[in-house]
């Protein structure tokens, strides 16, 4: 840059056009000419962040900074005189330039100003000072004016003066408007300091309310209006708004001048010390709600009853039939026994069995229903079950009835009890084929089913997700509102007396919700009844553990190997150790699982046994879960059968059992039993040959049982 434009760096645009401006042609002359007051002041005036004009010579010749560019609008001031770029403004700015060219400086707050920066009058506001800028001999060469624009902090003064002098009015109208609520309110109103613990004062309703004047309530602490049993609370409340947090919705104890107590429910807030409440009298309310909730326990006591006595009446015909039943055999069987007619004991004994099974079954269907059954739930294909249960259900359903599957593909696994998945479809088309006496269609069909939140409520209480859905649907008869509304209900049947428990659709309902899911039943009279049966989906597929063949035990003394067996009943326990026994284990017995740990420490590291079989439902303080879990610490391969008739959720969880653990539900044939401790020990390498293979696959093994 030429040497003597060296004052416009850091000038920005102003700075350029300054330098590329025809000055020979003004009466400044050439920059080189200019004096060095006014280079030096320029220099300033451009660097600033500040709005800021500047005039010099007799002229008033106008420069400005980028910061003023806002204030010019549209005009242009650059070497222009001060009068002419301001001219509209120049009655009110013209006095005060010359006074400053003459030497007074000025200062303006907020003037008003009538400019036409935009090409039409305007008036604004300007807070700026004018000062005098002296040359080199001390005389006045120009003028230097900082302005800022307030137009819109004036309006806004403006405007919240004509706001407060409106909110002035309306302040007292709303003062009386209080005053007059404060006075006529049926609500408790009432203000009260923290730092004394009294009420300032009370509106009329507090007497109304309470009995106590506005004399009374102001002269005496709160805290004893109080009921005794509720001041420790509330003066932890108190301790809350203290800290500025608003009580509401607060409900406590209020005495009244009577000596009784009112129920009273208080919304408070806090500002500093003092406290300001609204109050209203809920004792009714509270006493209606007591009669409420007492006449809901009544009917909820009688639909109790209703329903232990429809249970145990059930209950009770059906057991007395097949206990009587069982005890008709074994009598039999005794008097053939004295009178040595030995020739039809198996035939009895096998319809002494045929009953104790079907008790089995009910005992089964109430756990089901109670949502208690031990479950084994395996990655389930449900496709795959209904193809296998089709001709079984053609048998069943008769010529008349014909059956058809329509089976999406690609269905989602699920996780579930196979064998109670099968139950349950076999209650359901069961069901159709009784409502379809003259005959008709059932159709099975499979889905895969995505609940959203909004589908979820038709289900009851499921939860959103994704399902395998499985539709029992028929043509029959269908079932009126009041019937549907009893499906679920354990020995409600439509069915005459000896043709149906009334278990089957509750026994459907249980499993279904202990597996995660949910069932649900429409049905319209005349037209057909639609079961559709929710199952959780198995999001991470596992493979399903082999199927036992069901194939009858081994001939006796040909199995190998020694087996633990757990179980408090004695009765129970004997006989499964005789059956291993006669296939050829060795059984040790043991009562419950601190018998059991103390004889595994007796036999030693040495005594590792092959398998350990245990019930579920152990006394002592460990069930056989636990015991399970004890045995595996030391042997963690070795394989575990637990049995039980009856599994607590905490115990089992109805979760899937570790690899090598099964479940077996009493009662069971001795033939299932020894069949599963074969496949099982079979499986996993067991017998008194792979008790050593074993020992080693354990590796670093405890020396010791705990006792």
């Amino acid at each position: 840059m030429n040497e003597s434009l060296g004052f416009l760096t850091g000038g920005g645009l102003m700075g350029e056009r300054i330098a590329a401006h025809d000055w020979p042609g003004t009466a400044l002359g050439p920059i080189a000419q200019w004096p060095a007051a006014l280079r030096t002041t320029l220099g300033t005036v451009l660097n600033s962040k500040f709005p800021t004009f500047m005039c010099w010579g007799p002229e008033l010749i106008s420069f400005n900074n980028d910061a003023y560019l806002p204030i010019l609008g549209k005009k242009t001031a650059l070497g222009l005189p001060f009068r002419e770029v301001w001219h509209e403004a120049w009655d009110t700015v013209g006095p005060i330039a010359e006074r400053a060219f003459a030497g007074e400086a000025s200062y303006f707050e907020d003037l008003p100003v009538t400019t036409e920066r935009f090409g039409y009058p305007e008036q604004q506001n300007y807070t700026f000072s004018y000062s005098p800028v002296r040359d080199e001999d001390g005389r006045v060469g120009g003028i230097l004016c900082t302005v800022f624009e307030t137009t819109s902090k004036v309006r806004a003064i403006d405007e919240l003066r004509r706001l407060n002098q409106s909110l002035t009015h309306q302040v007292a109208a709303h003062a009386a408007d209080r005053d007059r609520l404060w006075r006529i309110s049926p609500d408790v109103m009432a203000a009260a300091s923290l730092a004394t613990g009294r009420f300032l004062t009370v509106n009329p309703a507090f007497t109304e309310s309470f009995g106590w004047s506005a004399q009374e309530a102001t002269t005496r602490p709160f805290m004893e209006m109080v009921h005794p049993d509720d001041r420790a609370d509330v003066a932890r409340q108190l301790q809350i708004l203290a800290e500025g947090t608003p009580l509401v919705g607060y409900e406590t104890r209020v005495l009244h001048k009577d000596g009784s107590y009112r129920w009273i429910q208080w919304t408070i807030s806090p500002e500093g010390e003092l406290l300001y409440g609204v109050a209203r009298d809920i004792t009714a309310e509270k006493h209606q709600a007591d009669a409420l909730r007492q006449a809901e326990d009544a009917l909820r006591q009688s639909q109790k009853m209703e329903a232990v006595g429809q249970l145990t009446g059930g209950l009770a015909h059906d057991f007395n039939n097949m206990l009587a039943g069982v005890a008709g055999h074994l009598e039999l069987m005794k008097l053939r026994l004295r009178m040595g007619q030995t020739g039809d004991l198996p035939t009895r004994i096998d319809a002494a069995l045929g009953v104790t099974q079907r008790a089995a079954a009910l005992t089964h269907r109430l756990l089901a229903f109670s949502r208690r059954q031990a479950l084994d739930p395996k990655p389930t294909s449900v496709n795959a079950l209904v193809l296998s249960m089709t001709d079984l259900v053609k048998r069943s359903a008769g010529p008349a009835i014909t059956l058809r599957t329509q089976l999406q593909s690609a269905l989602w696994t699920t996780l579930c009890d196979p064998n109670q998945l099968e139950s349950a479809l076999l209650n359901l088309t069961n069901n159709a084929r009784d409502a379809m006496p003259e005959g008709g269609a059932i159709v099975i069909e499979t889905e895969n089913a995505v609940i959203a939140p909004l589908q979820a409520g038709r289900y009851g209480d499921l939860k959103p997700g994704e399902y395998v859905l499985v539709t029992v649907r028929d043509s029959g008869a269908g079932m009126p509102p009041d019937v549907l509304a009893r499906a679920f209900d354990p020995f409600f049947t439509t069915k005459p007396m000896g043709q149906g428990t009334g278990l089957g659709l509750s026994m459907v309902y249980g499993f279904a919700r202990q597996s995660g899911g949910q069932v649900r039943i429409d049905s319209i009279p005349g037209q057909g009844t639609e079961v559709r049966l929710l199952l959780p989906r198995l999001v991470a597929d596992m493979p399903a553990p082999p199927a036992l063949d069901g194939e009858a035990p081994l001939p006796a003394a040909s199995r190998k190997g020694t087996v633990l067996v757990v179980d408090d009943e004695a009765d129970i326990r004997t006989v499964m150790a005789e059956v291993l026994r006669l296939q050829g284990y060795t059984v040790i017995e043991a009562a419950d699982a601190p018998q059991a740990l103390r004889q595994l420490q007796e036999r030693g590291r040495g005594g590792r046994p092959d398998m350990l079989v245990t019930d579920v439902g152990l006394p002592n303080g460990m069930n056989g879960r636990q015991l399970a879990d004890q045995v595996r610490m030391l042997w963690p391969q070795i394989p575990v059968l637990l049995v039980t008739g009856y599994a607590e959720s905490t115990v089992m969880r109805n979760e899937t059992l570790p690899a090598q653990m099964e479940l077996l539900t009493k009662p069971f044939p001795m033939t299932a039993l020894a069949a599963k401790v074969g496949a099982m020990l079979a499986a996993g390498g067991g017998g008194a040959q792979g008790a050593g293979q074993a020992q080693a696959a354990d590796g670093g093994a405890a020396n010791e049982v705990p006792a």
